[in-house]
């Protein structure tokens, strides 16, 4: 068992409690799916938001989803001119077998314009492209 670390990040469209907690939780979801993980895999999160997020903690939409014993951190992205708006971050470190090249980063909505070089970018439910 090796400690991988794997990156996610996702675009709101609003800065609202309710929106925060239902993307924040898609993006540790696919997360969890894409590299077949269980809560119990995982060793932290850092969460970054954009200062133009303020409506919740991300964190929280990760210990509603059972990351009751997992250390989690929230931090403010650096505000660089030009950057993508209303957007949460994640760097997780796990406990997988997957190689290094297998574990798929998740980039969701807008946010997936960010890494398409190091994401294999997920359609979300619905067949909306992210």
């Amino acid at each position: 068992m090796s400690v991988r670390a794997v990156r996610g990040a996702t675009q709101l469209e609003e800065d609202s409690r309710e929106h925060m907690l239902e993307r924040v939780a898609e993006m540790v979801q696919e997360v969890l799916a894409a590299n077949d993980l269980t809560v119990d895999d995982f060793i932290s999160v850092i969460f970054t938001a954009t200062s133009d997020l303020v409506a919740e903690f991300p964190a929280y939409a990760a210990r509603q989803l059972g990351f009751s014993d997992v250390p989690l951190m929230c931090a403010r992205e650096l505000e660089i001119a030009g950057s993508m708006p209303r957007v949460v971050r994640m760097l997780a470190h796990v406990e997988t077998d997957l190689p290094r090249a297998d574990v798929t980063h998740i980039y969701l909505h807008g946010a997936a314009a960010l890494r398409r070089d190091l994401a294999r970018v997920r359609e979300v439910p619905g067949g909306e492209q992210p």
